[in-house]
């Protein structure tokens, strides 16, 4: 019997219960998938410890890739034996095997394998709205990304990059700092020992940046205001440290006419030819070699309460790939 993780209540990593499951057969429009491997990833731990609220009991995870065992009526462009890969669409990636809606999976190319895909779906996807679409980087644009050792961070830093712009990202240690610079970071602010504000005022020559992307929220929201230029675009899109603080709309104004935006990946892959696109040219970049996709750390999909426990006590760096 295949066996899922399932969550009855929310808090720490021992509430994923690893429990035999029955997928059964897809229904209309669905496919039934045999997971190869499986993302971690930080909202995994929103919704676990009910940041992120979910209808309970309840699966967990978003992202992974696999093979087509059977398609329900009505899906023709899949079929038994296809390698896909998803991002997004119901809860539940941490499991052997699963149901899935046709709708919200996508095709693997040649050329990229099923760990990296599962390692790379959720964060690249992210990675392409925020820097393609959320706020378009221009080439030779500067702009700070926070905690760029991360599994985002270490795809955006590389994207950037193959944009032509000057990436300046925070780090939590030496040893993190130093693996940015290996993936192309041109300037790495510790911003536990260093004032990133004052930082990135020196390094643009008083002027700011035209954007901050934000994954780690509390901790570094707010100063990350003071470090844009005049009409600038604060891009908060995670809560690694906690949600930040309120803010009242006034200090936009206060601090040069800023543009706060809290974008999620679904809202940018929410019709079917967003999805295959913003997947199409994260498969493209990759390919090309444009952007390595690094696995850091592998576990056994039944240990991923402890991949949990790592990844909230910021132990691990880059994509990390649970197996079943």
């Amino acid at each position: 019997m295949p066996h899922a993780f399932r969550m009855e209540k929310t808090g720490g990593p021992e509430v994923l219960q690893w429990v035999e499951t029955d997928p059964g057969q897809p229904g209309p429009g669905e496919v039934l998938i045999r997971n190869t491997a499986v993302g971690l990833n930080y909202i995994d731990v929103y919704v676990r410890t009910g940041l992120y609220p979910a209808p309970l009991p309840s699966g967990i995870g978003f992202e992974a890739a696999g093979i087509v065992e059977s398609v329900g009526a009505g899906v023709s462009e899949f079929r038994k034996g296809d390698r896909i890969a998803h991002d997004g669409g119901p809860l539940g990636a941490y499991a052997e095997l699963r149901t899935m809606p046709a709708d919200k999976i996508v095709t693997l190319p040649d050329g990229i394998d099923d760990r990296h895909a599962a390692a790379m779906m959720l964060k690249g996807m992210t990675t392409e709205y925020l820097i393609r679409r959320t706020y378009p980087v221009k080439k030779g644009e500067t702009v700070l990304f926070h905690a760029i050792a991360g599994g985002v961070g270490l795809i955006a830093c590389q994207w950037l990059k193959h944009l032509g712009a000057t990436v300046i990202g925070t780090a939590g240690s030496t040893e993190k700092a130093a693996l940015a610079r290996q993936h192309g970071c041109d300037h790495v602010i510790l911003y536990r020992e260093e004032d990133f504000v004052t930082r990135v005022k020196e390094i643009t020559g008083g002027e700011g940046v035209p954007v901050v992307y934000d994954g780690v929220g509390k901790d570094v929201f707010l100063p990350s205001l003071d470090c844009l230029r005049p009409r600038g675009t604060m891009v908060t899109f995670g809560n690694a440290s906690g949600p930040p603080d309120p803010i009242r709309p006034l200090i936009l104004s206060q601090k040069g006419s800023l543009y706060l935006t809290r974008p999620t990946l679904g809202t940018y892959t929410a019709t079917r030819q967003e999805l295959v696109d913003c997947a199409n040219a994260l498969f493209d970049v990759v390919k090309k070699g444009a952007v390595k996709i690094e696995i850091n750390q592998t576990y056994p999909l039944k240990d991923a309460p402890q991949a949990h426990r790592d990844l909230e006590a910021r132990k691990t760096s880059g994509s990390t790939v649970l197996l079943p």
